[in-house]
């Protein structure tokens, strides 16, 4: 399928690894001029050159830290600057997995930084970007989530649902400019993260990265753990003219956990 996206201009935030560079790179092999984002300018530039060997594409590299407002905004009016126009927003810093564990021993100074990072960063993010995608009478805001928004047991979790409701809201406002807002909920995903901690998890409970893997992807529908190129093709479709007819929902792309049934 032509998704019709080359030529455009995306951000992609928190885009030196993980879920943010695959999709990165995607866009980018689709010929979409990608500003990728990170708080740690080594990253991000090591990330754009081997991104730029790989698609052939164009990289631009900017330093963002998406908990400050004026951070932000220095990006977003760079990234403009050098692609001259905005179109697409991938909405993806945060940390993985957000707060782990009990009520009891939690702290409220860390559930504070993982919303003001996830959920106010894509606000800030989003409202920044807002004005150039209608200027440019078309855009996509895509808004990472994940599968925490629909189950419980992670207090942080309650990010993940946070921006549910907050891209149904934007959604409803953009519409009239001929933007699309979605949210993808990914679950466990294979990443460059990921398997250093599955090695150390063998290491702890004495089995293989082999069985660990085996046994998470078990227990999903499709058999094995998604990876991060996975997550980048839903993105990417949803960044085209082609996903029109969906805006204002959350798609849920884990491999198929559990047997809930959403309407």
């Amino acid at each position: 399928m032509e998704l019709q996206i080359n030529g455009k201009a995306a951000i992609v935030t928190g885009g030196s690894r993980g879920i943010g560079k695959s999709i990165a790179r995607e866009l980018a092999a689709e010929g979409v001029t990608v500003a990728i984002c990170g708080r740690d300018s080594t990253s991000i530039e090591e990330s754009a050159s081997e991104l730029r060997r790989e698609t052939g594409g164009k990289l631009i590299p900017l330093v963002c830290d998406t908990t400050d407002a004026g951070s932000v905004k220095a990006m977003v009016t760079e990234a403009n600057r050098q692609m001259g126009k905005i179109e697409i927003l991938v909405n993806n810093a945060a940390a993985v997995g957000g707060l782990v564990g009990g009520l009891e021993g939690a702290k409220e100074e860390d559930l504070l930084l993982d919303i003001n990072t996830k959920v106010f960063g894509y606000f800030r993010c989003a409202q920044e970007v807002a004005p150039y995608l209608k200027k440019a009478g078309w855009g996509r805001i895509i808004n990472i989530a994940g599968t925490a928004a629909r189950n419980a047991g992670t207090i942080s979790g309650m990010r993940n649902l946070a921006l549910v409701h907050f891209t149904k809201t934007l959604s409803m406002e953009l519409g009239p400019y001929g933007i699309n807002v979605n949210a993808i909920h990914p679950g466990e995903t294979i990443t460059e993260r990921s398997l250093p901690m599955y090695e150390e998890q063998a290491r702890r409970e004495g089995g293989s990265v082999k069985e660990i893997m085996e046994n998470i992807g078990g227990r999903l529908a499709i058999g094995r753990i998604v990876d991060s190129t996975e997550i980048a093709h839903i993105t990417a479709f949803l960044c085209s003219p082609k996903s029109v007819a969906i805006t204002g929902e959350a798609i849920t792309a884990n491999g198929g956990v559990g047997n809930s049934v959403f309407q």
